[in-house]
Parts: C-alpha cells; sequence; structure tokens
C-alpha cells in the first residue's frame, strides 16, 4: 500500500520506492500491447456509437445502432468459447483487424441517408465491426492468462480509453477539424492496423514458447498415465499457439469416435460455463444493464434551466454526462494496480441504485444542481469500471490455470448480455419516451428542445 499523507513514511522517496513496488516485474513491452489491443479493440465501437445520429438520421431511434452494435458482439461470445480454440491467435488477430476495417470501410462509403441512402449497407458494417470486437475481446482476455496481472491491469486500462478517445477523436474530426463524417470514418478503418502491430511487433512470444513446451511435457505424461476418456487436454484452453499442433485434432480412423470425443468436449466447456455464472457473469451483467440503460435511457432527461448551468443549449447536456461517464471508466479501469474490491454482488447493488436514483432524479429533480449530477454520473463510470476489472481479476485469482483462459473468455459475454438487455428494456419499454413525458406534463418541456 502507499504511505498514508503525514505518516513518517509520506516522503516523496518513500512515495516512489512504494509506486515502483507495485510495478515490480512489469515488462513495458507487455503492457503496451495490451494497452493497446484493448483500446483498439473498444474504440471503433465508441466511434459507431458516437456517429449514430449521422449514420441513420433523426427519423430512426438511435438505439437500432446500439441494438447492431452490441448484439452480433453478443452472440459471438455466447458462442465462441467453444470453437474459438481451433483458430491460431496469430491468425485471428490479423482476421479481426481485417474485419473491423472492413466494418468500417462499408460504414463510411455506403451513400449518407441526406443522399437518399438506405441504412442497410451502413448496419452491415456495423454488424461485422461488433462481431470483430466481440471475438477480440473473449480472445485477447484469455491471452492475459499468459502474461500475468499487468496484462490484465494494461487491457483494462486501454478500454477505458477506448470510451475518451473514441468519442473525442470523432468529435474533434467532424466538429474542430471540420472533416465530413466521411472522411472521419474512412480514417478510423486503418485503426485496427495499430493492434496488429501491437501483437507482431511489440509482444513479446517467450512467455507463449515457455508455455507450448509446458503443454507438450504434459500432455505426453497423461498419454503414458491417464485412461480417462476425455482425448484433448481442457489445459490447452481458450487460446492455441501458433507453433503448436492442435490437440483437438487427433487423428482417428473412426469418424463415430472423432465424433463423440467433440461431444464429450462440448458437453465439458457447457458444465464450465455453468460454474460461471452465478460468481462472476451476473453481476457483470447486472452492472452493465444497470449503467446502460442509465447511459442510453435516463441521462438524456437530466436536464436543468440554461441559466443555472454551463451551457447555451439542452443538447449540450448529453455529451457531456457521456464524457464525465467515459472519464471515471477510464480512471476506474486503470486502477487494477492500486485497489482491488473482489465484492462483485455489493458493487452491482449499488449501481442498481444509482440507476433508481437518477430515475428519480428524471422525476422529481432531487438533486438541485447540474454540478451534483455531474459527480453522479462520473461515480456511475468508476463503479462500472472497477466492477470491470475486478470481476477478471476475479476470474484470473480464483480459477486453476488449466481452467482460466477459457473462463476469462467465456464471462466475457456479460457486458454484451447487460448492454443488450438495457437496449431492449429502453427501446421496448420506452424508458426515455415516458420520463420525458412525465416531465413535460410537469411544465418541463427541456427535452423537447433537444
Amino acid at each position: 500500500m502507499l504511505p498514508l499523507p503525514g505518516s513518517p513514511s509520506s516522503s516523496w522517496p518513500m512515495f516512489r520506492a512504494r509506486l515502483s513496488a507495485l510495478f515490480a516485474g512489469a515488462d513495458v513491452r507487455v503492457c503496451t500491447a495490451f494497452w493497446l489491443f484493448g483500446l483498439i479493440n473498444n474504440v471503433l465501437y465508441v466511434i459507431i456509437l458516437s456517429a449514430a445520429l449521422d449514420l441513420v438520421g433523426p427519423d430512426v431511434p438511435k438505439a437500432i445502432v446500439l441494438l447492431a452494435d452490441i448484439i452480433p458482439s453478443f452472440v459471438i461470445k455466447l458462442c465462441a468459447p467453444y470453437f474459438i480454440h481451433l483458430v491460431p491467435y496469430s491468425y485471428r488477430t490479423l482476421l479481426f483487424a481485417a474485419i473491423s476495417s472492413w466494418g468500417m470501410l462499408l460504414i463510411a462509403l455506403a451513400p449518407p441517408y441526406t443522399d437518399g441512402g438506405t441504412i442497410t449497407a451502413k448496419m452491415a458494417g456495423v454488424v461485422l465491426a461488433s462481431l470483430s470486437s466481440g471475438a477480440g475481446e473473449l480472445s485477447f482476455l484469455g491471452l492475459t492468462h499468459y502474461y500475468g496481472p499487468f496484462s490484465q491491469a494494461a487491457w483494462g486500462s486501454g478500454t477505458g480509453a477506448a470510451g475518451l478517445i473514441g468519442a473525442g477523436y470523432y468529435s474533434i474530426t467532424t466538429t474542430t477539424i471540420g472533416l465530413s463524417v466521411k472522411t472521419s470514418l474512412l480514417a478510423s478503418s486503418v485503426l485496427p492496423l495499430v493492434m496488429v502491430m501491437g501483437f507482431f511487433l511489440i509482444l513479446p512470444r517467450g512467455p507463449l514458447r515457455r508455455t507450448v513446451s509446458s503443454k507438450h511435457l504434459d500432455e505426453d505424461l497423461e498419454d503414458e498415465e491417464s485412461n480417462e476418456d476425455v482425448p484433448d487436454r481442457e489445459d490447452r484452453g481458450l487460446l492455441a499457439d501458433p507453433l503448436e499442433p492442435s490437440t483437438t485434432s487427433i487423428p482417428s480412423s473412426n469418424p463415430t469416435e472423432t465424433s463423440t470425443s467433440w461431444q464429450k468436449r462440448f458437453l465439458h466447456d457447457l458444465r464450465r460455463s455453468r460454474g460461471l455464472i452465478y460468481p462472476y457473469i451476473l453481476p457483470l451483467m447486472l452492472v452493465y444493464f444497470a449503467e446502460y440503460l442509465m447511459n442510453q435511457s435516463v441521462t438524456p432527461t437530466l436536464l436543468f434551466p440554461l441559466d443555472k448551468t454551463p451551457f447555451s443549449e439542452y443538447r449540450s447536456f448529453y455529451p457531456t454526462y457521456a464524457t464525465i461517464y467515459q472519464l471515471g471508466v477510464f480512471v476506474s479501469r486503470s486502477s487494477l494496480p492500486f485497489i482491488r474490491i473482489p465484492y462483485l454482488y455489493t458493487m452491482g447493488s449499488l449501481q442498481c441504485l444509482n440507476l433508481a436514483l437518477l430515475i428519480f432524479q428524471a422525476l422529481y429533480t432531487i438533486f438541485p444542481s447540474v454540478y451534483i449530477v455531474f459527480a453522479f454520473i462520473f461515480w456511475v463510470g468508476v463503479l462500472g469500471g472497477l466492477v470491470y476489472v475486478n470481476a477478471y481479476a476475479n476470474v484470473a485469482d480464483d480459477m486453476p490455470d488449466a481452467e482460466r483462459e477459457f473462463a476469462l473468455g467465456a464471462v466475457s459475454v456479460s457486458d454484451s448480455a447487460g448492454i443488450s438487455l438495457s437496449a431492449l428494456v429502453g427501446v421496448l419499454g420506452g424508458v426515455e419516451e415516458g420520463l420525458c413525458a412525465w416531465q413535460v406534463g410537469r411544465g418541463k418541456d427541456w427535452c423537447r428542445k433537444l
């Protein structure tokens, strides 16, 4: 722990020594590579959401973009842990980058709605980017198994930075610099190349090669000593080294035997997944449901008279709330080396309480100042980021080596599931529309002036 202010050990040299001790053993190349993985894998998702109005126009619900941006990711995270180990992760990195770039090119080059273009091609591009992002997240989270806790901390910080950088990139390029939407999106299509450079040029391969050697030795011993029915080693995990032969491809002259092997492996993976639901998936899903319902359906109605705020127009509230929220997420997702809070359900309950309080704020204005709401939105982001990084840290701490990599990837379905559920509730339940109608009925028509 860092020294307390005013204590005998609170001198600057002692503080530096304690801070250095926190990062003892951290590899700069590993941390840089995983920070870039987290940033690039998530930044296109943020850019797409930031461009939602420009993509579909004012007459189409923006939640359509959110659903197209998150449901494919949810589906791939739900299914991929059971087969993605067949694709070496070096190939996966290239594939993710190619699909992401292709998706952004489709979005950018499709005719805009102002020229009579339909949103079909743009939504196809959004779906491609979402598939790549979902598969990338479960793969890179699994990859942290090989590189230790600092890789996980760097990944979390990179995903937090993606929110700030993605929203800032689109705002600066289209508003400050004055680039067209098409040009801004075209430029973002080259960003996945940074992920490729991080993997092939920055990330050291030593830990992977050492893991391959130990796996081969373990497999030889198991072949000699084990008579279990499961023909594939389960400590191979979710990811596979490109130099390592696939242990799931054991030659067999009997097709029935091969089919049985696949069935046994799949059923075993299902049993492993069920064991992850209560301790990890449900609390993370709960947090994401609450915070995205706040972000998409509640915060647009948290308005005040302009003369009591720093704004000159009502449309400035929402992007300001979004920026403050992303700042809180970045701070907390970068906190893993300094603080651990393993109580996931406690934090999930607090996030649900935050949702209830913001709904009451929209209905009854319990906070008299917009600056209090600013602080509250920051807290929402901090809490959400804390649950994210601590959930995966708990998985890494709790699971044995043979199970850890699969578990890290399988748990990643929780955030997409929570976001998808919040989008469906927001759209089908008409949360924003209902809150706005309540306010208008009481003489506060600010939400109609956005």
